[in-house]
């Protein structure tokens, strides 16, 4: 039988696990050895390909759906870090408020002067800082924050 099977395999291109021998013909299965006598069974139906197996989409679009409704977004399913998911204005926004806000209050405590302010604003502005402890640190270093 492993030689029908084989041979069928090849006229039907498929696996041999796919090929199928009806069950009540086995005695005419085993007297064809030729691919002549094979494909004369195939043309009768007596043997037959089973049909391919799928990967069913029912999982998937279950998640789609979920994603749809801003499911599935926690930390554990997130790659990449916040930056690389967020907008980049909100991002430039938000440091940029900071920074501002900082040395606002700054300049209201009368800790720096005037033209020291235009100049961290105007670099802050620029985008030259990374973040408002990176402004303190340069302040610091440039010796224009007044100590109480």
């Amino acid at each position: 039988m492993n030689l029908q099977k084989r041979l069928a395999s090849q006229l039907l291109k498929c696996s041999p696990q796919r090929v199928i021998f009806d069950e009540s013909k086995l005695t005419e299965i085993k007297e064809a050895i030729t691919k002549f006598d094979i494909r004369g069974l195939i043309n009768r139906k007596i043997i037959k390909k089973r049909p391919v197996q799928g990967i069913s989409q029912v999982r998937a679009r279950k998640i789609k759906i979920q994603k749809k409704r801003e499911r599935r977004k926690s930390a554990g399913s997130r790659k990449g870090r916040f930056s690389a998911r967020a907008n980049p204005k909100f991002i430039w926004m938000n440091t940029a408020r900071s920074q501002r806000s900082f040395l606002k209050k700054l300049k209201s405590k009368g800790l720096i002067s005037t033209e020291h302010f235009r100049t961290l604003y105007s670099k802050s502005k620029g985008g030259f800082f990374r973040s408002v402890q990176h402004l303190k640190l340069f302040a610091n270093e440039q010796g224009w924050i007044k100590k109480k």
